[in-house]
């Protein structure tokens, strides 16, 4: 589909699809293309008034028209003026109106859309098509829509003047019109494949740019910089090399029409030379004749670079539906008015639940478990066998294709999905702060939250002390992503958040993995505080946790090897067994200095 839609779409679909956008502002629209005609229009006057001024005062010695003419075509040009900043007025205003509601739109489908998408499409790809794509297609096309308008009344209001001085003049005038326009038949398709490509490597280069921003300690501590350099010239001289193609395959346009041009010029010339010695027109109808043509044809001999704005904005509209045509789960459901979620009274249960991030390999293979109300699961295995898999399927950020997960014995599918999360709190291992204050950050887990229910939250999260120490408090700004902040400190704000949202169920995803020791004692007894007489689901290291877990879940490459308490698990010596005495009690011992 999406080959089709940026190859060959049609201006006229291009048109009709940004419609909708250009509706609620359909007036002032009008009156942008309506300032339009006596912009093209008045480009005739000068032209027209060749004529008497040729013929009255150069042939006949006419003085009085030397007096008024100058003065007429100053006030026309003068008046034309004011119509083109008029127009570029309004046309600019319904413009900027399109660009911004069609960024809105964009947003609101990106903040809906399912994790998978994030994952096929890199941050670069993301901005370049939530962000540039807007401008491109709105701006392009409504100033190459008022370009294309104004240039047409201009080419009207000209071949009247040509056909009025002379209609036999005015056949070749317009004949040679009509081949000006067949080269871009040509050049169509090539404009479209180049810049698809260019949309491409510009994503690229966006996400290097991103990568270079996030992983700048990285790249310092690792002497990166000259690998990154490399990325970035590799990336840059792409873009360069598509550049340059799309100036070889383009830029034979203008000498070519202008070429045409001066051919249509020169045989009007002859021809005209002809018509004035057998007195079938007089110099100043052919003067008049020959200015109108000039200032027909001068214009259009830039219409091919024009025409490559146009096809740029072509493809990012085609490029922008190809994403409002990708329907969300959640944007979906939404619609559904599904009954709402009203906390855990029984279970959560995964029932022979089978997933795969794409049809290629099985992630998880027949998963079934059973958590009763308040009980702690612990997930246990080596990385990669797809423990967090398991957790990110309970608020539905992937889609399972097999099997059902179910909470109080239906399906979390039947339920509102925004209740459905309303009911989970996620604390990961690299949890995301934005780029505001520690008090905005903590109440994004419920907005309308008290003083009294933040202080609580801050109280359970274990960041009183830290808290306390800053000069601004809780109203601190921590930077982007949290940068101002250590490890230890993101997670207990990221625990506050999940404190304050109080939800029934829990999932605590290798919440400490990255923190040393001190940080992590602090940090566990937080999170220790937040599981209580809570559904908890937890991915941990740490022997005490999975210890004291109601129920141990081995999973290893996707698959469920064993469930039981700990104390089962040893019994069986298994692989639970296994990794008990050669992962868990190891970290264990470290933990505890022995």
């Amino acid at each position: 589909m999406a080959k089709e839609t940026l190859e060959n779409v049609s201006l006229i679909d291009t048109y009709k699809k940004i419609y909708p956008y250009i509706k609620p502002y359909i007036a002032v629209a009008l009156l942008g293309i309506a300032l339009t005609v006596p912009v093209g229009a008045l480009d005739a006057v000068i032209a027209y008034f060749l004529k008497p001024f040729m013929d009255e005062v150069l042939v006949n010695k006419e003085e009085n028209f030397t007096s008024y003419v100058p003065f007429i075509i100053i006030a026309f040009t003068l008046v034309q003026g004011i119509f083109i900043y008029l127009s570029a007025i309004v046309n600019g205003y319904v413009g900027n109106k399109i660009t911004l509601n069609l960024r809105r739109d964009l947003y609101n489908k990106l903040i809906y859309m399912d994790s998978a998408y994030f994952k096929d499409n890199n941050s670069g790809n993301i901005i370049y098509r939530y962000y540039n794509d807007a401008e491109m297609a709105s701006s392009g096309l409504i100033n190459n829509l008022k370009l294309g308008l104004t240039r047409f009344f201009s080419s009207v209001s000209l071949i009247g003047v040509l056909l009025y001085n002379s209609w036999q003049l005015s056949i070749i005038a317009v004949g040679v019109l009509v081949v000006l326009f067949l080269p871009l038949r040509i050049v169509r398709k090539t404009i479209k494949k180049i810049m698809n490509k260019t949309y491409t490597e510009s994503a690229s280069l966006l996400s290097l740019y991103n990568e270079t921003s996030s992983g700048e300690n990285v790249i310092k501590c690792y002497n990166l910089q000259k690998r990154m350099k490399d990325n970035f010239e590799t990336g840059a001289s792409q873009l360069f090399s598509l550049a340059m193609r799309l100036i070889r395959n383009t830029n034979w346009l203008s000498p070519t029409m202008h070429l045409v041009a001066a051919c249509g010029v020169a045989i009007v010339i002859a021809f005209g030379g002809k018509l004035i010695i057998n007195k079938t027109i007089t110099s100043g109808e052919f003067v008049s004749f020959i200015a109108s043509l000039i200032m027909l044809y001068t214009p259009l001999k830039a219409i091919g670079n024009n025409f490559i704005e146009l096809q740029k904005s072509a493809i990012a509209l085609a490029r922008i539906y190809e994403i409002f045509s990708y329907k969300p789960v959640e944007e979906v459901e939404n619609a559904m008015n599904k009954p709402e979620l009203k906390g855990i009274s029984e279970s959560v249960e995964f029932r022979n639940v089978s997933f795969s991030y794409n049809s290629s390999r099985k992630v998880l293979n027949n998963v079934s478990l059973k958590v009763g109300k308040s009980q702690t699961v612990a997930f246990v295995g080596n990385s990669g066998g797809g423990k967090s898999t398991i957790c990110s399927l309970i608020p539905r950020l992937y889609e399972w294709q097999e099997g059902d997960i179910l909470i109080d014995g239906v399906s979390t599918r039947n339920y509102d999905i925004n209740s459905l999360r309303e009911n989970i709190s996620y604390v990961f291992q690299d949890n995301f702060l934005f780029d505001d204050t520690i008090r905005n950050n903590i109440i994004m887990g419920k907005s309308n939250a008290t003083e009294e229910e933040i202080r609580q939250a801050v109280k359970n999260a274990c960041l009183e002390d830290f808290i306390a120490n800053l000069p601004e408090g809780l109203d601190t700004r921590i930077g982007e992503r949290g940068t101002l902040l250590s490890g230890g400190q993101k997670q207990r704000i990221a625990i506050a958040r999940a404190f304050i949202k109080n939800a029934p169920i829990v999932i605590l995803d290798e919440a400490t993995s990255a923190l040393d020791n001190k940080s992590e004692k602090v940090v566990q007894e937080a999170l220790d505080n937040l599981m209580k007489d809570r559904t908890v689901f937890v991915i941990a290291h740490r022997l005490t946790t999975i210890q004291n877990a109601d129920q141990i879940i081995v999973v290893n490459e996707g698959n469920i090897v064993e469930k039981g308490t700990h104390d089962e698990l040893l019994a069986l010596n298994g692989f639970y067994s296994g990794l008990y005495n050669t992962k868990l009690r190891t970290a264990e011992n470290e933990e505890n200095g022995k």
